[in-house]
């Protein structure tokens, strides 16, 4: 008959605990702040379930952590929420270049209720997100952030020093690169609309008696959308670019 003693049970359970349960938290922030797997429509059990098994697969070839608990359970949150962070960033970026897009182009008062963040969503925008997520599929994102988690165990161990200087500028850069992405994006139709402006403005002076709103505001639209579908062929490279920059970005938190 085989028996336990106390005393070895309670060093089993340390064991797994140091070595299952930090990773576990980690990944699980992670997926709480990461694109899709944040997305309301989404089970917490499957979220669990998901992180669960990889954190089955990724601990056992990394070391046993010790230190204070209270220091490691804040570090492992706050690793796996700043790359969640990262990566949501750069889904911003399509949202920013959308409502750049609608504002200029008579959309922003054509704006519905989103059931994923419970506020008004520019409609390019949402079109916008929806292509990149599409993309971010495409390229097999979802894997390469999978293959991240385990690689933030290597640049980030768990139980390390406090990130550094240069980690918490990558997430600055991060933010820099949102407003680039976005105003990159957007910028061929705000030229399209800037330049539709300015004729609108010469017609208007030039024909006094016209009625300019009649006018131009179904001509921002349809001239809007035509230069919108025309840079559509461009887009989807242009977006594969920025989700790899974003992800490897994301990815470098704590180099």
């Amino acid at each position: 008959m085989i028996s336990f003693t106390s005393a070895q049970l309670e060093v089993w359970f340390a064991a797994i605990f140091a070595t299952y349960f930090w990773p576990f938290v980690r990944i699980l922030a992670l997926f709480s702040s990461a694109p899709l797997l944040y997305h309301k429509a989404i089970p917490h059990r499957f979220k669990v379930a998901l992180a669960a098994v990889i954190t089955f697969v990724v601990a056992p070839s990394l070391p046993a952590a010790s230190g204070d608990m209270g220091w490691l359970l804040v570090q492992q949150l706050l690793a796996g929420l700043a790359i969640g962070l990262g990566l949501q960033v750069t889904f911003a970026a399509f949202e920013l270049a959308g409502s750049l897009l609608g504002l200029q182009m008579g959309l922003s008062f054509a704006s519905f209720i989103d059931p994923q963040n419970s506020h008004d969503t520019p409609l390019i925008g949402s079109f916008l997100s929806l292509m990149a997520t599409l993309v971010f599929l495409a390229i097999n994102g979802h894997l390469m952030m999978i293959a991240g988690i385990a690689e933030s165990f290597r640049v980030i161990p768990v139980g390390s020093a406090a990130p550094s200087a240069a980690s918490i500028h990558t997430l600055v850069v991060l933010g820099a690169e949102m407003f680039r992405v976005g105003l990159h994006l957007a910028l061929p139709v705000l030229a399209t609309m800037l330049i539709l402006n300015l004729a609108l403005g010469v017609l208007a002076r030039a024909a006094p008696q016209l009625n300019i709103f009649a006018v131009g505001f179904p001509a921002t639209i349809l001239i809007g959308l035509a230069s919108f579908v025309l840079i559509m062929p461009v887009m989807a490279p242009f977006l594969e670019q920025a989700l790899q920059r974003g992800l490897g970005l994301a990815f470098s938190f704590g180099k």
